[in-house]
This record gives structure tokens, C-alpha cells and sequence, in this order.
């Protein structure tokens, strides 16, 4: 096999299993951008990602987007970033609104879940439903990531296979909403543990 050159200082039998490896991520915004081009940077095979929205002003201060691609579908704005980035792999995108009756249709064959969706009502219909439909395949969610600081609050919980990263408490207010730094660091820490999950699901 050969590397391609951005790789080349990656642990070659882990890039080999990450490049074979198939990851899902519902929601393409501040979580969802953010884990995406983490994932793309290390190699990540396929990615399959889903989102109805589209890119607003409001969105540039804390996803993965520029000035010029406002009013763009985020999936079709993040594929665009995301093979800028590494063209190396596959990137599935469904420009449609998640629900029950699709998960399967759309990420039926990945081998790990990131929740990236900002509203609760979504976060808890896809967690419940991926638990039900996919008992053995892990799903790593976010919740309470709003605001600054307190990064010594942000943490992992694991029940089973559902992962859940951020404080677990921190809610949206007016002056209390998702900016890049925070966002970032959960987000990073969904991908990172991605990664480790993908290096056990595949040795």
C-alpha cells in the first residue's frame, strides 16, 4: 500500500485500519464540521454524513465554512473543504433531514456514530433509535458544550456503547451559545475517540 505523503508520520497499522474504516456523523455544523476534518486529517476511509441546513453568517464563528460558501448546503460546502483538505477518501453526503426511518438507509453501514446535533429532541431520537438498530456499534454524542471556559468540566461518559462528551450540563441561552473553542474541544474529543474505538473494533 502505498502512504500518501500527508500521512507519512501516522503509525502506518493504525492509519491502515482507519483507512478502512467507515465513520458516521449526523449533522454538519459546529460538532459535526469540526469532527469531519479532524477524521479527514488522519485518514478516515469513508465518511457519511448527513444535515438538511444550510450555511448562515451566524454559523462562521464556530464551523468549518468561509465567507463564500453562505447560503450552500453544508454538506455539499464541507465535502467541497473536506477534499481540499485529503482526497484521499470517500465522502458520503446526504443533503436530508435525519430521522427514525432513514438511519438505516443512511449510515447502516458505518461502523461508529457521532452525534453532532444541536437540538436535544434530535440528539435523543438518534441516540434511542441507533441503541435499537445497531446494539453493537458505538455512538459518541455531545451534550452541554455552550459558552467559554471551565474546560476542566468537559469530560467522557461511557454507558455500554453510547459515549457522551462535554460537561452534561451547560445549556443554550441568549448569552450563553456555542463558540469555536469549546465547540472545538468536544468535537475533538469525539474524534479522538472515534479513533481509539475504530483501533479496537478492527484488531
Amino acid at each position: 500500500m502505498t502512504i500518501p505523503s500527508m500521512f507519512a508520520r501516522e503509525d502506518p497499522q493504525a492509519l491502515e485500519i482507519w483507512q478502512k474504516s467507515t465513520v458516521a456523523i449526523a449533522g454538519a455544523g459546529g460538532l459535526g464540521s469540526v469532527v469531519a476534518v479532524s477524521l479527514a486529517r488522519v485518514g478516515i476511509g469513508r465518511l457519511i454524513i448527513a444535515d438538511f441546513d444550510v450555511i448562515e453568517p451566524t454559523n462562521l464563528n464556530r464551523q468549518q465554512y468561509f465567507q463564500d460558501q453562505v447560503g450552500m448546503a453544508k454538506v455539499l460546502a464541507l465535502q467541497e473543504n473536506l477534499h481540499r483538505i485529503n482526497p484521499h477518501s470517500q465522502y458520503l453526503m446526504h443533503h436530508a433531514l435525519v430521522t427514525e426511518d432513514n438511519i438505516v438507509d443512511l449510515f447502516g453501514e458505518a461502523d461508529i456514530m457521532v452525534e453532532a446535533f444541536d437540538r436535544a429532541d434530535q440528539k435523543e431520537m438518534l441516540i434511542e433509535a441507533w441503541q435499537l438498530l445497531f446494539p453493537d456499534k458505538p455512538i459518541i454524542a455531545a451534550s452541554g458544550l455552550a459558552g467559554w471556559g471551565k474546560t476542566d468540566l468537559l469530560h467522557v461518559h461511557q454507558s455500554g456503547n453510547l459515549y457522551v462528551c462535554g460537561d452534561e450540563e451547560t445549556e443554550l441561552e441568549r448569552n450563553h451559545t456555542p463558540l469555536a473553542p469549546r465547540v472545538g474541544i468536544v468535537a475533538n474529543m469525539q474524534a479522538n475517540i472515534v479513533l481509539e474505538l475504530l483501533m479496537e473494533i478492527h484488531k
